[in-house]
């Protein structure tokens, strides 16, 4: 297929928006907007770098239901929103009551990424990786995934008219295979966990040179897109921060932008920089960085995912000592769970706030209930909980767990003799 993502020549000013240049997280050095992740001077990690204009809540509050109503804050360029793509974002952001009054919370609040188009967050990185793609010139959207990101990709290049190339561990759920191959694209199942596909993909990204691998040499764009969870609470919450976050943490990608979303209201002046915690949720199966941080260590020592929940089963994650740092310097901890815990605290959620989460989303309310239980989290201040996917995509999770209350004849005796 030779539909390609660009639109207009890549070299056009404000083709990344306000986006100025990208820069390396370690050494600080700076090099040109491009598909580049690594640092030329030390191979650290890159990430973008703006000079934002005024900015003011007004403007923000007038455009789209959806994450392109912080397009000022995004590499993207100014008419993004005319351009066909899926339109994520600005999810429900549901206050918790029973579930805080279970937990002894005092104000707790649930963020629900489930309502995006293929029902995870993933969505809103990969609408910003597409956009990135555009304006370089690449020609296929692709990606290595656990499954979530999949389903994004192949929905978002189906939408844009591209061809789309996604490669998956060999056992992933089963819902999330159909719910990714539904779409039509190159769907290629690899023998291994997920850090050996991801090994894979870079290796093909680094041979196609025209292909746009969103979480490898689109990763600085991709991971912007994380940032918007942060905007729409802070906005949902009446333009204010919330006291404390509890985040999955997969590559960690996701935990580190919302913080540096968070800060970046602040420094423009859209909310009062107020201090917040941020608390990372991992399951015990995969769980590098919250060994790494109970062990008051700065480097993450890999290991090999077993856990149900697949979605957070990056055994070797690329942003997890950048987690460290985010939880240490904001006062949060980075937490798992047992695979029977996730399980608890799924059905929890749903019990008492009618949201069916998937497994990821299982793992932060078990792990906020950890936090609290021991401690760490402090019952009396502001929390918000993310749920970052569907219910629906990991049934076999609770499978053996709920069902009919009991199977009876069709007659109003039979009825009354189990309905007691």
């Amino acid at each position: 297929m030779s539909t390609t993502l660009v639109s207009h020549p890549p070299t056009q000013t404000g083709s990344f928006g306000h986006a100025r240049c990208l820069v390396c997280r370690a050494c600080g050095a700076e090099q040109q907007l491009g598909a580049f992740y690594a640092c030329l001077e030390c191979f650290g990690p890159l990430e973008v770098a703006y000079d934002f204009p005024a900015i003011t809540r007004e403007s923000i509050e007038s455009g789209p239901s959806n994450i392109w109503r912080y397009r000022q804050l995004l590499p993207v360029r100014a008419d993004i929103a005319t351009i066909p793509n899926t339109e994520p974002g600005f999810t429900r952001l549901i206050k918790a009551d029973n579930l805080a009054r279970e937990l002894g919370l005092k104000t707790l609040w649930v963020k629900d990424d489930s309502g995006n188009p293929t029902h995870s967050f993933k969505d809103r990185v990969v609408a910003v990786a597409l956009a990135a793609g555009r304006e370089l010139g690449l020609k296929v959207l692709a990606c290595p995934s656990t499954g979530n990101l999949a389903n994004a990709v192949a929905a978002a290049a189906a939408r844009a008219g591209i061809r789309s190339v996604v490669l998956i561990p060999h056992d992933l759920e089963r819902a999330k295979v159909l719910t990714t191959a539904v779409y039509g694209g190159t769907l290629i199942a690899v023998r291994g966990t997920y850090d050996d596909v991801n090994r894979l993909a870079s290796e093909i990204a680094s041979e196609e040179e025209d292909w746009a691998f969103v979480n490898v040499n689109v990763r600085p764009y991709y991971s912007e897109g994380s940032k918007t969870l942060g905007f729409e609470i802070a906005e949902q919450l009446g333009w204010r921060l919330p006291q404390q976050v509890v985040i999955p943490v997969a590559s960690g990608s996701q935990l580190t932008k919302v913080d540096k979303g968070l800060t970046e209201l602040g420094r423009l002046g859209l909310v009062a920089p107020t201090q917040y915690r941020i608390f990372g949720a991992q399951a015990d199966g995969c769980s590098p960085v919250a060994q790494a941080f109970r062990a008051g260590h700065d480097v993450v020592r890999p290991v090999r995912p077993d856990t149900i929940a697949k979605s957070l089963a990056i055994g070797n994650p690329a942003d997890g000592p950048y987690v460290l740092d985010t939880v240490r310097r904001t006062g949060g901890a980075v937490e798992s769970v047992t695979d029977a815990e996730i399980r608890d605290g799924i059905a929890l959620l749903a019990r008492t706030e009618g949201v069916f989460a998937e497994t990821a989303g299982g793992v932060t309310v078990a792990t906020l209930k950890k936090l609290v239980e021991t401690g760490q989290l402090d019952p009396d201040q502001e929390t918000v909980v993310f749920n970052t996917g569907d219910g629906l995509k990991t049934l076999d999770a609770i499978a053996d767990r709920v069902g009919p209350a009991a199977t009876i004849d069709p007659t109003y005796a039979a009825f009354r003799a189990v309905a007691q």
